[in-house]
């Protein structure tokens, strides 16, 4: 390995890291001369980490509708400021943490490397609060700071991965806690589509389910949607919920959403949720779009008097 490309990953690498595909890094090559990578010594491109940080920026502005002709070109810094003022305009915030909760803290202890001390001031956390708002509370705003600390290139995905390691190991034990639901609950399936890595956003929506009194059903993540739509129907399914976060490709996404409500009947019902721009900007009909975690609950109440109360 050459003097400097210690530091350097592959396009594959590149392509899970960004949400942009090998295809479309080589034609901004071609066409817009960035990325501009280096080659290795196998002829091989490898891209350094101020390059990766500047396409996760691109491929959020992409999904905010900007043009990759328009911000190409663009520095970094610049790239930043524009991706801020697209998030603030457009997507809707979750609550703030509630006293006594300093995500900062808890955050600072992820980039310590402390993960054990994570995870008892998270278990405290859920102690104190209760299932849902330790979900709406803390590990919302820490999963959103964690978020914008890794699109500006101050958390490696490394770091991102234990902290949703810890999280997820906590919500584990306390949805297996919940007492079963009772007679005749909704059934609701979660998953996430091909290509969509984040399942935090699911496990985080089961816990609000599960305290809600419905019987939860999860495939994980990555799910063909035909596969689906067979097992809402062979499940008997009542609401398909579905995540997707800011690295799914906006079109895939709303292909997908289209092609599943297309294949089930209209008496299931689909509920998206997370942080993928396309879930704002192109309503579906027959889809219902939950904001943040606690339109759960307002939303179940609806759903129950609409199809007679289930408890």
């Amino acid at each position: 390995m050459g003097p400097g490309e210690s530091n350097t990953v592959n396009i594959a690498a590149v392509e899970r890291d960004t949400g942009l595909s090998k295809d479309t890094l080589r034609v901004w090559e071609r066409r817009y001369g960035f990325p501009a990578p280096r080659r290795d010594a196998t002829g091989q491109r490898v891209y350094g980490p101020d390059d990766v940080a500047k396409l996760r920026l691109a491929k959020r502005l992409l999904d905010y509708g900007y043009r990759p002709g328009k911000i190409l070109a663009l520095s970094t810094a610049r790239l930043m400021q524009m991706a801020e003022a697209a998030a603030s305009s457009s997507q809707p915030r979750e609550r703030e943490p509630t006293e006594g909760v300093d995500v900062e803290q808890l955050l600072a202890l992820l980039l310590a490397h402390r993960i054990d001390e994570l995870r008892r001031q998270l278990a405290q956390f859920l102690l104190r609060l209760g299932l849902a708002k330790f979900v709406a509370e803390v590990v919302a705003p820490l999963n959103a700071r964690v978020g914008d600390a890794w699109a500006r290139g101050k958390l490696e995905i490394f770091e991102e991965h234990l902290c949703t390691e810890a999280i997820s190991g906590i919500l584990r034990v306390a949805i297996n806690g919940i007492p079963r639901p009772g007679v005749d609950p909704l059934i609701v399936l979660l998953t996430t589509f091909p290509r969509e890595t984040h399942g935090l956003g699911l496990l985080m929506a089961e816990a609000f389910f599960a305290v809600e009194g419905c019987r939860c059903i999860s495939l994980g993540i990555q799910t063909p949607v035909p596969d689906i739509a067979r097992a809402a129907r062979m499940q008997k399914i009542d609401i398909v919920a579905l995540s997707f976060s800011d690295m799914m490709n906006v079109n895939q996404a709303a292909a997908g959403i289209e092609e599943l409500r297309a294949l089930i009947p209209n008496e299931i019902a689909i509920w998206v949720g997370g942080t993928c721009p396309i879930l704002e900007r192109r309503p579906i009909d027959g889809v219902e779009r939950l904001r943040q975690l606690t339109d759960i609950g307002p939303s179940l109440a609806r759903l129950r008097r609409e199809r007679g109360a289930r408890a």
